[in-house]
């Protein structure tokens, strides 16, 4: 038998957390973190496990929604034992840490909130199981007399550095997990592998699956847009801030912005990167011969970038024009790109260009649907910001579009489709496209809470 539960990521894109009981095999895919919500809120609810086995954790990647809250999961199961590529598990050591800091922050003022501090972290990172891509691993659950034997193996999902689908098999069935997964190739990242074969049940992540795919254009043609759009502002003398987060978006747009500069298509003008995302580029070019980059010879630590962090007044910034990449990418509160936002929308010479998703409840989201002229709040209890600076919105996409989804369903033939990581319109367009191709293939959206039995 096996069993799926959604503790988290289910209808939204947010505390990303999957159950499996496999076969008497308790698996939890992912263990992740609200970015925008407060507090318990914030995290995946692991009680709704109840008293189900629990062996192993897998981790898909190292962003703050798929693993931040992987420390609560350990302390809720102490005796789990913790999965991912060895490249996930360097750049956790960055990410938890930094994750901390956001917490102690953003968290001040819940009461009985208990955040993690570092010597925990440094002690977890120790326990963590590290295995290379398309090499199969046992988990079969130890401590149950009746299971069956269990295996995974992790596929490159295409989407950041160490980013992994996983494949669960058992007695001859196997469940494909995307978690982020991009099919096309970015700047540095290679695009996503699939399993060469049918699978029986594959949950789907669905972020993209209500945009319509003409305004996620390819890489190179938004790169040109991009450029058409930064000498516009350099040449009126103004700068511009890019919100990104430090992991994955910072290397592809500090490759992406590099290389136009190299073509002589954006004008030469100083690049800022912010403190971690600088040691995330270090981690990128340690690996760039052993995992899939479009370009291994093309070193990212080789850009001249300057790091924001060493700017003591950030009104210098405004005195000659330059291109800032600051996290955190959604304008989160408390981080440098907030701290930026602040200033740069009162500039009228410079420019805000947001690149990527946006919770709708963040600041980067009012921030990429306002315009020139308009007035607003970054936090409902902040002060209002009449917009002088010009706002553009582009899309550099590191998940798949809605075609591309679709086209994994068709590729794998899964006789069940778990919809995740999505909110309400884009399971509902992925659901009813799955269906009009195959009518025989159940679909299901996933619901916190509710238990499904899938075979």
């Amino acid at each position: 038998m096996i069993s799926f539960l959604t503790l988290g990521g289910g209808n939204e894109i947010g505390a990303n957390s999957y159950y499996l009981n496999f076969d008497g095999t308790g698996i939890i895919l992912d263990a992740g973190m609200d970015p925008v919500k407060k507090g318990w809120d914030a995290l995946p609810d692991f009680s709704l496990i109840g008293k189900d086995p629990v062996d192993h954790l897998l981790i898909s990647h190292a962003h703050q929604d798929h693993i931040s809250a992987l420390p609560y999961a350990v302390k809720s199961f102490p005796y789990i034992k913790t999965w991912m590529t060895p490249q996930t598990v360097s750049l956790a050591d960055l990410t938890l840490h930094n994750s901390t800091e956001i917490m102690k922050d953003q968290m001040k003022d819940e009461k009985d909130f208990v955040i993690y501090d570092h010597d925990e972290i440094t002690m977890l990172l120790k326990t963590f199981n590290d295995t290379r891509y398309s090499i199969p691993f046992d988990i079969t659950g130890y401590v149950h007399e009746n299971s069956s034997a269990v295996t995974a193996e992790f596929y490159d999902a295409g989407h950041v550095l160490g980013s992994s689908a996983i494949l669960l098999s058992s007695g001859g069935r196997t469940v494909f997990y995307t978690g982020d997964i991009n099919l096309s190739d970015q700047a540095v990242m290679q695009k996503a592998v699939l399993p060469p074969f049918d699978i029986d049940t594959l949950i789907l992540e669905c972020t993209y699956g209500s945009t319509d795919s003409r305004t996620l254009p390819l890489w190179n043609d938004e790169s040109n847009r991009l450029a058409t759009s930064l000498n516009k502002i350099i040449s009126g003398g103004g700068s511009t801030l890019i919100p990104v987060f430090s992991l994955g978006k910072t290397q592809e747009m500090l490759a992406t912005i590099w290389t136009l500069m190299q073509k002589g298509e954006i004008a030469n003008v100083p690049i800022y990167t912010g403190g971690l995302s600088r040691k995330i580029t270090r981690l990128y070019d340690r690996n760039r011969y052993i995992v899939n980059f479009n370009d291994p010879d093309f070193a990212l630590t080789k850009i001249p970038a300057l790091n924001i962090r060493a700017v003591e007044d950030l009104d210098d910034l405004f005195k000659e024009p330059c291109i800032i990449l600051a996290a955190s990418g959604m304008v989160i509160p408390g981080t440098m790109s907030y701290k930026l936002a602040e200033r740069f929308l009162r500039r009228k010479n410079s420019a805000v260009f947001t690149i990527g998703y946006m919770d709708e409840n963040s600041p980067g989201y009012r921030i990429a649907n306002a315009a020139t002229g308009d007035t607003i709040r970054l936090q409902e209890t902040s002060e209002e910001i009449k917009i002088q600076c010009t706002v553009k919105k582009f899309r550099f996409s590191a998940h798949a579009k809605r075609e591309e989804l679709l086209s994994i369903v068709q590729s794998l033939h899964p006789k069940n489709v778990i919809l995740v990581h999505g909110e309400p319109d884009s399971i509902n367009w992925l659901g009813a496209g799955i269906l009009r191709h195959d009518k025989n293939i159940k679909v299901y959206s996933a619901v916190k809470g509710k238990k499904m039995l899938i075979a």
